[in-house]
């Protein structure tokens, strides 16, 4: 069998297909590295300028937090691999539209779905001014940091550890409609408080079913890194920056026209996915290692 191409990182763990409990076990292991993380970050504002160490702190202790969980996933997958099978990580099952035409599909759909989310956030209650300002903190480091930690430092990490982990296990033990919702929930439960969970577990349904269709964590990463990316530059654009919802942008009429239009957009992108073609890869052992969706 010809091996899909494959990142050579995510290679490591192809034998390591989590259940539910393997998913708190992989969840404890991400709680130890935030306790090494936080270490770290203590360590950089002992030595360095308060703002210096909550840019450069950020930049050492976000990776930190997931190494310990990446290796416990390594471990499995090497005792896992005389006995068990396992699947790929990432593949290109992209049907006949092809890679690019998917990747800018997908990142119109996710700028359409945050804008979206916006209106749900704008019914929770407000954010306390204590969790305000941790994230004002965040932010107003250099651009340059905030891109490199949020939009391609979280990309990489939390979609290796909810869709190329917990959600390609779910896949292969659930209908794949409660392992994208569970995985959505898992994704919101890391990001520790509600008012990033919310959004985070309605953009990580959408996440988890362009995975299930294409098996493609690099479509995952993109979409996850223009959601991402999108939001750090508007929180350095000047006109932005103290907006609470869109709605102070785009006043009465006009939000409702947009939200109807992103509504739109992404009831064609989700049907344009629906088409492709679908097949359950098969389990073998170390020999011959299948995509998790074959063409």
């Amino acid at each position: 069998m010809k091996r899909t191409r494959n990142f050579n990182y995510l290679s490591h763990h192809t034998y390591y297909l989590p259940t539910v409990g393997g998913m708190f076990g992989l969840l404890g292991w991400l709680l130890v590295g935030s306790l090494l993380g936080n270490i770290a970050t203590v360590i950089f504002s002992l030595i360095l300028k308060p703002d210096d160490a909550i840019q450069y702190g950020m930049l050492v202790s976000y990776p930190l937090m997931f190494i310990p969980a990446m290796m416990y996933s390594a471990y499995k997958s090497r005792t896992n691999c005389i006995n068990k099978s396992g699947a790929l990580l990432d593949n290109n099952h992209f049907g006949r539209r092809g890679g690019i035409l998917c990747g800018i599909m997908v990142s119109v759909a996710t700028l359409a779905a945050a804008f979206c989310t916006d209106a749900i956030s704008d019914l929770m209650p407000q954010m306390p001014d204590a969790l305000k300002q941790i994230f004002e903190s965040i932010t107003e480091g250099s651009l340059w940091a905030n891109l490199l930690c949020v939009a391609v430092f979280a990309p990489i990490f939390e979609e290796w550890l909810c869709r190329g982990m917990v959600l390609r296990g779910l896949l292969f033990k659930m209908k794949p409609v409660w392992a994208v919702i569970i995985s959505a929930a898992f994704f919101a439960l890391i990001h520790g408080n509600p008012w990033q969970a919310v959004p985070a577990f309605i953009l990580g349904c959408m996440f988890g079913y362009v995975y299930y269709k294409t098996g493609s964590l690099k479509l995952t990463m993109l979409m996850h890194c223009v959601n991402n990316g999108f939001a750090v530059i508007i929180s350095h654009t000047e006109k932005f920056r103290d907006i609470e919802s869109w709605m102070e942008v785009f006043p009465g009429r006009q939000y409702w026209i947009i939200f109807a239009a992103c509504i739109l957009v992404l009831i064609l992108v989700i049907k344009n996915f629906a088409d492709i073609p679908l097949e359950k890869g098969k389990r073998c052992n170390c020999d011959e290692v299948p995509s998790l969706f074959e063409q």
